[in-house]
């Protein structure tokens, strides 16, 4: 006989003891590292605690007052709620050995008689119990390499730290008689302080040190842990990039379905991985930064396959401890990754131009159409072309330009930028050329196809030497010859927090939103956050909200920093890069 499905009540019921076990074992290790936080600072507290670890007493599972202890049960904390089947593990050999412990000593008297023996043990026996019904809930995988790295960062680590404890000992020693110890001496003093604080020094004659010593010397084995614990327990740095058999399917999927966003030939950058849906018949395409599987714009290919997709890129993301997240998505692609459980934030509104309803009349228009007049009758031209029309010296040449024109070292851009100029493979892409009386080139914009009839913003630079009002000039030639061209909608830079700019200033603000634009408004001195919106909102642009999905609000800084970095506001520390030119 085949086996019964259990009904949808029981399945519910079987999955939920398992979650609710992962959510124990997690606040578990959150409290006892307050706890231990908390001992480390009110001295009277954590004597108490101190107490129960000596002589006839003992404590829970990892219940130990000082920095060391804290930072230890903190980070095992995170990664914990990571679902790292490393921590898991070291947890249950950690908890079970303590158990163990418990055990033995509660069958002598002298350890039975007390209440709050059993307590511990009883506390301990419930992690140990949580960790074993949510074993199936740690299931991320660690990068091969974290037990010989943590390994080798334990092992130099302690004996440098060691021996700088020992420095600190010789050099703080206030016992009046400090010839009574030796080297070797200190050197067991300071490892001792570097995993307790607690007090201990009849055991080492001829040494007493100051408290903010003892301290320092804790605090320098919590860096130590970290490293470690780091080492070990850190997530798959890095994924295999698109290889040519993904770009050219991602390139057939564009051919077909490229309309639907005008994000979609972003997907091809080659420092971005592809996850297929089963059939092939969509990507989701990502870059993991920070811990973070950042995938951005919509998923690339059929609509009826982005669930399939997206369900193998999140079971994925959830194998290796990343955190997923989306940047710039469509309402339709936000829709969708919403029903696979995730949320969604309006991050934001990209700027549309519809060449159909564009016009130039108004008032509203007047600052642009003077910009553009002004170029005009200083000469200015504009040459358009794709780029496979350019020769390959031509290309070279304008990559150069841009790469001269660019204003800092950082290219910036990962959800609406191609990362690249010249590639033979973009021929498709449009190149428009302003050149002064004179015939030099002085700006360039580069747009990337937006399916058959329409195009994207890739790339903008300008000689800070030229006129202003370049790029006004060249946005409104390019919509004036689009009945040309074949171009029905132009797709310009995205503006983060539009809305916030657009109604923080009308007359009825609040006062919460008056003060959430005028941050934002401060931080556009570094980021230029205001000024690319009204850099769009010039052309009376139709505004297509982008979104941000995420999996939880605790993984929002993670997330941001992560997307900071993707896009080359943050960067890592270290030499700075050189700017890439094509060749």
């Amino acid at each position: 006989m085949g086996r019964i499905p259990p009904s949808p009540q029981g399945a519910a019921e079987h999955g939920r003891l398992p979650r609710r076990s992962y959510a124990f074992a997690v606040w578990y290790l959150r409290t006892i590292a307050f706890l231990d936080f908390l001992g480390a600072v009110w001295i009277s507290f954590g004597s108490d605690i101190r107490r129960h670890n000596d002589d006839e007493f003992f404590t829970p599972y990892l219940l130990t007052p000082g920095f060391f202890s804290g930072f230890f049960s903190l980070f095992l904390a995170v990664t914990m709620r990571r679902r790292k089947r490393a921590a898991w593990i070291l947890n249950l050999v950690l908890s079970g050995s303590t158990l163990l412990l418990s055990a033995l000593a509660l069958a002598r008297p002298v350890y039975r008689q007390h209440a709050e023996n059993w307590l511990a043990a009883l506390v301990t026996a419930l992690f140990v119990a949580a960790l074993v019904a949510g074993r199936r809930e740690f299931r991320a995988k660690g990068d091969r390499a974290n037990p010989g790295l943590a390994a080798a960062v334990g092992v130099g680590g302690l004996l440098v730290g060691s021996l700088l404890a020992a420095a600190m000992v010789t050099v703080t020693n206030a016992d009046s008689h400090p010839g009574r110890s030796d080297f070797s001496e200190r050197w067991r003093y300071g490892v001792f302080r570097m995993f307790s604080l607690a007090h201990d020094d009849l055991h080492f004659r001829g040494i007493t040190t100051p408290g903010w010593a003892n301290v320092l010397i804790n605090l320098m084995s919590t860096a130590l842990i970290l490293l470690v614990l780091y080492a070990a327990f850190r997530a798959r740095r890095a994924v295999d990039p698109i290889t040519g058999d993904d770009e050219e399917r991602l390139r057939a999927l564009l051919a077909r379905y490229g309309d639907r966003d005008s994000l979609g030939y972003f997907a091809l950058r080659r420092d971005k991985a592809a996850i297929w849906s089963p059939s092939a018949g969509a990507a989701v395409v990502y870059r993991v930064v920070g811990g973070v599987s950042l995938a951005s714009g919509d998923p690339i290919g059929d609509p009826e396959e982005w669930p399939a997709a997206i369900d193998r890129w999140l079971t994925q993301a959830h194998e290796h401890g990343w955190t997923p997240s989306v940047i710039g998505a469509s309402e339709e692609g936000g829709t969708v990754y919403v029903r696979h459980g995730l949320n969604a934030l309006e991050l934001g509104d990209e700027a549309i131009i519809d060449i159909s309803g564009f016009s130039l009349d108004g008032r509203a228009m007047r600052s642009v159409r003077q910009a553009h007049h002004r170029i005009e009758r200083a000469g200015y031209t504009i040459g358009f072309s794709r780029h496979g029309e350019l020769s390959a010296n031509e290309l070279a040449r304008l990559a150069e330009l841009a790469d001269d024109w660019r204003g800092g070292v950082t290219e910036r851009g990962f959800s609406m930028a191609l990362g690249r100029l010249g590639d033979p493979r973009d021929g498709q892409c449009m190149m428009l050329v302003c050149r002064d009386a004179g015939g030099r080139p002085r700006a360039l914009l580069s747009f990337v196809p937006w399916g058959t009839r329409g195009l994207s913003l890739d790339l903008m630079r300008r000689d800070r030497d030229a006129e202003n009002g370049l790029f006004e000039f060249m946005v409104l030639e390019l919509v004036r010859h689009a009945g040309e061209l074949g171009i029905t909608r132009v797709s310009l830079n995205f503006a983060m927090f539009r809305s916030v700019f657009e109604r923080g200033s009308r007359l009825g603000a609040g006062p919460v939103l008056r003060l959430w634009r005028s941050l934002l408004s401060f931080f556009s001195r570094w980021w230029q956050i205001e000024s690319l919106y009204r850099a769009n909102a010039k052309y009376r642009p139709v505004w297509e909200p982008r979104f941000l999905l995420y999996d939880q609000s605790t993984d929002l800084l993670r997330i941001g920093i992560a997307s900071a970095r993707a896009e080359g506001f943050l960067q890592t520390p270290g030499p700075a890069k050189r700017p890439r030119r094509a060749h």
